[in-house]
């Protein structure tokens, strides 16, 4: 997920410091923070409608109570040596928490409890929880192919983990939904504390590596779909890759969010990053549709697969044709170019609006994931701040509202032009200096799916972040997401309810919407 404070937003740009603010914003805006006239009738869910919590592997299964850490933590991911290593978690320029591992919420070992918590507490009929790459791959699989033969490298014992996840998310009649890769890497794919000190030069590249990094993390999910398909039908390649992962880990790490390696201006990288995930999405959808042979859920479906997007409401400044062109540009570039190759196969290389059509990326893609956290109004700058990144970027972004929750009906409007399936995989807000901020939020989010589906919008789901606090990247415990609130000094990491629980649990038992209410 990828989420900010509000009090860091800038709220409008001058010329000379152009460059750094608005790559600064495009990483903070989304998550530090149109007006719509008319108020819907309440709308009862529909069929099959998925409502719960969204949950990531590297930022939950950390901090066990009672197990030893070297059994809880991952300690294979680029991640992990990010926040461990004294050159990365001691740099200033990558605005790193330091807070440990032990401090996360412990899911590892109270995945049952906290699985009940979301049945039982919460009324939720399923949860969105990720895989860790490295847990079950912790050494490379460079060379192996085939299910039989990667079994055999594969952990047993992070195998038998989520085979337990999922078998008592049966026993409570919880729908998983899986995210394959939620930004974690192996190290053997990603030296995250060595391309952060000699970007240049270092060798386990990630994603800027396409050549390796896509063969193997479609085989990953052609592994995870074949041994987790009877269990799984509801699968997300990637999560937030153009937002999360190729701003803050190519162009500008900030107090918002850095990610590995936390290097700034690499333009190139940036441009191979982002092609190298539109990619390897389209060779994880394949992988996953031929390795996942079984229907979890008895519909006869083997595996519905998409991926996760944060989108903006975008809005312009005024009715100058300046600004309408500049907030179609800001849209395009954080919503849209993306998106677009994953969902047509017009795939933008050089981010300058010019679109070529690779067949081998459309029609993967079976439904579209949104996350949502936020609103913005842009205006026209006159210039492209960084022209050798995007001409695109002639755009002031300004007045981010991260407490506008109807707009998700704007950004679900816009998506449905696709013509896609969509569901909600990530929304929700920090509870920190307000534990009750969350309720508004939630009827807000709520109240626009439901008149979106009134509508006759394509609405499956609807999943909040998060289920409990939990490891915020950089971060670390600072950010309070959580229906159920973790201190993360409590050995033994109990969960505390939050207000928003008993109105989340009354809307799952009514199984209504709430109404619609317009925003400013």
């Amino acid at each position: 997920m990828s989420k900010r404070s509000g009090s860091t937003c800038p709220t409008s740009l001058v010329s000379w410091r152009a460059v750094g603010m608005v790559l600064a914003w495009l990483l903070m805006g989304p998550a530090c923070g149109l007006a719509l006239a008319a108020e819907a009738a309440k709308t009862g869910f529909p069929p099959h409608f998925l409502l719960g919590t969204a949950v990531a592997g590297f930022q939950i299964e950390m901090g066990c109570p009672h197990l030893a850490a070297d059994i809880c933590e991952d300690r294979h991911s680029d991640w992990y040596e990010f926040i461990t290593s004294p050159w990365t978690r001691l740099d200033p320029l990558l605005f790193m928490s330091g807070q440990p591992p032990s401090t996360g919420p412990g899911f590892y070992e109270l995945f049952s409890q906290d699985l009940d918590l979301a049945r039982h507490a919460l009324g939720s009929n399923a949860v969105r929880l990720s895989l860790e790459w490295s847990r079950i791959f912790p050494a490379p699989t460079f060379g192996v192919s085939g299910y039989q033969q990667l079994h055999q490298l594969a952990s047993p014992t992070a195998l038998e983990y989520y085979h337990r996840i999922f078998a008592d998310m049966k026993r409570l009649g919880l729908t998983p939904m899986v995210t394959v890769n939620h930004y974690s890497l192996p190290n053997w794919i990603h030296d995250a504390v060595g391309c952060h000190r000699d970007f240049a030069h270092c060798q386990r590249r990630g994603w800027d590596d396409p050549k390796t990094i896509v063969p193997e993390i479609a085989k990953f999910a052609g592994f995870v779909a074949h041994e987790f398909g009877a269990e799984v039908d509801d699968w997300l390649t990637l999560n937030e890759p153009f937002a999360a992962v190729v701003l803050p880990s190519f162009l500008f790490p900030n107090p918002s969010r850095s990610n590995p390696p936390g290097v700034v201006l690499q333009i190139e990288a940036a441009k191979r990053a982002t092609e190298a995930m539109i990619v390897a999405h389209a060779r994880m959808y394949d992988a996953i549709h031929a390795e996942d042979h079984w229907s979890a859920d008895g519909s006869g479906v083997h595996a519905r697969v998409g991926l996760a997007s944060v989108l903006l409401a975008v809005s312009p400044a005024s009715d100058r044709a300046a600004d309408q062109q500049a907030a179609a540009n800001l849209r395009y570039i954080f919503n849209d170019l993306f998106l677009n190759a994953i969902a047509t196969g017009y795939i933008d290389v050089a981010w300058d609006g010019h679109a070529t059509l690779r067949p081998d990326l459309a029609g993967r893609l079976d439904f579209i994931g949104i996350n949502y956290y936020g609103r913005v109004r842009s205006s026209a700058l006159g210039f492209a701040v960084l022209p050798q990144l995007s001409p695109l970027m002639n755009f002031v972004p300004k007045d981010y509202d991260d407490r506008s929750p109807e707009s998700l009906y704007q950004v679900l409007k816009e998506t449905s032009r696709y013509g896609l399936p969509m569901i909600v995989t990530e929304t929700g807000v920090d509870h920190a200096g307000d534990t009750n901020r969350s309720l508004g939020w939630i009827k807000g989010t709520l109240g626009a799916v439901g008149r979106a589906i009134a509508e006759g919008l394509p609405v499956g789901g609807y999943f909040y972040w998060s289920l409990m606090d939990n490891y915020e990247w950089n971060h670390g415990m600072q950010q309070r997401f959580g229906f159920f609130a973790v201190d993360p000094l409590d050995p033994e990491k109990l969960r505390t309810a939050r207000p928003a629980v008993d109105l989340f649990h009354a809307f799952a038992l009514d199984q209504v919407f709430p109404a619609f209410e317009a925003g400013r």
